[in-house]
């Protein structure tokens, strides 16, 4: 692989589904930590409107649907998510709470002020942090929460090597205080953060990729843009070992004034 810091962006779209569609959940997380963020909102009822923007194949949807209430609407831009969650769906005898639905973050197919709870794990900085605040905002009622995962720093300082790789990767990576001061100009108040533990990268994200990259490079040995991918991921998985006090996933929530 190169030695320049890519972006997952700049990979093919449908290597990406593909070789994610091979593990359960797209980005770190654990359902330990869906239901502690959960344990921040309140006032949710049967008839409540949720909305999972940026759902992947549905790890956390289905951790959302067992521990609260309401009806959930799913949304991810690739169809290959889509289909594997409504199947999941449909295994569980869920179709009258959880729907999947393609379609775009920047265009949401929600009317204004009808949703309860949007949740977002690890997905946000596809349209950026500041501007999904700033946009999601006006489909809540009064009252109603985000919860959202955010790349951010841990510390004030930190080593060029991961400082030049966020800042490639994702330069609205930013320090949980100012995060946190984000969601307050957006309208929001700030209810509860807390940082992703290291088992939401290692258990269940980095070292379920191990066996899905064999696989994948079995099929695509000859496929250059395959093997590239693959490479890219071990070096995150790499520098998050190398760095892991320095940066990671925090969980914010706020209550749309």
């Amino acid at each position: 692989m190169s030695q320049e810091n890519k972006s997952i962006h700049e990979f093919d779209f449908n290597i990406i589904c593909e070789y994610f569609s091979g593990i359960e959940r797209q980005g770190p997380g654990s359902p330990e930590v869906t239901i502690k963020a959960l344990s921040f909102i309140d006032n949710l009822t049967n008839e409540s409107r949720i909305a999972d923007i940026g759902c992947g194949t549905g790890g956390q949807t289905m951790v959302l649907a067992q521990n609260a209430p309401g009806k959930i609407t799913c949304i991810d831009l690739f169809p290959k998510f889509i289909d594997m969650l409504n199947e999941n769906v449909r295994k569980r005898n869920l179709q009258d709470r959880i729907q999947g639905v393609v379609g775009s973050m920047d265009n949401l197919p929600f009317r204004d002020h009808e949703l309860d709870l949007i949740w977002s794990e690890g997905a946000i900085y596809n349209i950026g942090f500041e501007r999904g605040l700033k946009e999601w905002k006006r489909y809540l009622k009064p009252g109603g929460y985000i919860a959202i995962t955010e790349s951010s720093w841990f510390t004030e300082e930190r080593p060029d090597e991961i400082q030049s790789f966020w800042n490639d990767a994702y330069p609205e990576i930013d320090t949980i205080p100012n995060k946190v001061a984000q969601i307050q100009k957006a309208g929001f108040i700030p209810v509860a953060n807390f940082i992703l533990p290291e088992n939401c990268w290692m258990e269940h994200f980095y070292h379920q990729q191990v066996e899905a990259q064999r696989i994948f490079l079995q099929k695509y040995k000859e496929n250059p843009t395959a093997i590239d991918l693959i490479e890219n991921q071990r070096h995150e998985a790499l520098l998050y070992s190398k760095y892991k006090e320095y940066y990671g996933y925090v969980f914010y929530i706020g209550k749309k004034i």
